[in-house]
């Protein structure tokens, strides 16, 4: 069995096309193949949701927390398959079965686990859920199209 791997924010980047201010991880740990990992998200103040949700009581759009999941589900992939400085999209084709049981608020670390439960080819389906300090905030299923390069 091969150790997991860890993409750092280099690495990520080298991967998805997400930018400032919609790259909404930092970190991807414990990758295992395409079947599972981790993604960090550090939840700060200063991050541009925050300003109009809510002014005076600061909660991560529920949507960004599927998006962050989403995000290290393709860096997941990305690694498994090599895909650094590819070239590589991925899209969202559903949304299911998501459930919000947390506010997740500045000064947060949101633990983002996914796994997948259908891949290869172009469309892959994953199970993910959020959790702050060990307490679930999210959970969802979601589908994804890969766009991935040829050759």
């Amino acid at each position: 069995m091969t150790e997991p791997k860890t993409a750092d924010i280099d690495l990520i980047q080298r991967i998805i096309p997400h930018r400032y201010p919609f790259l909404l991880i930092d970190r991807v740990e414990d990758i295992s193949g395409h079947e599972s990992a981790t993604g960090i998200k550090n939840v700060t103040f200063n991050e541009p949701h925050f300003q109009g949700h809510f002014p005076g009581a600061p909660i991560m759009p529920g949507v960004t927390i599927i998006e962050a999941l989403a995000q290290t589900a393709a860096v997941m992939v990305g690694v498994s398959q090599d895909l650094a400085d590819k070239n590589f999209l991925v899209y969202f084709m559903a949304i299911d079965s998501a459930k919000f049981r947390r506010k997740v608020v500045p000064g947060d670390v949101l633990k983002l686990h996914v796994e997948t439960q259908r891949g290869g080819g172009k469309v892959w389906k994953f199970k993910g859920r959020a959790e702050v300090d060990g307490e679930l905030a999210c959970q969802c299923e979601f589908t994804a199209m890969m766009d991935l390069p040829k050759g």
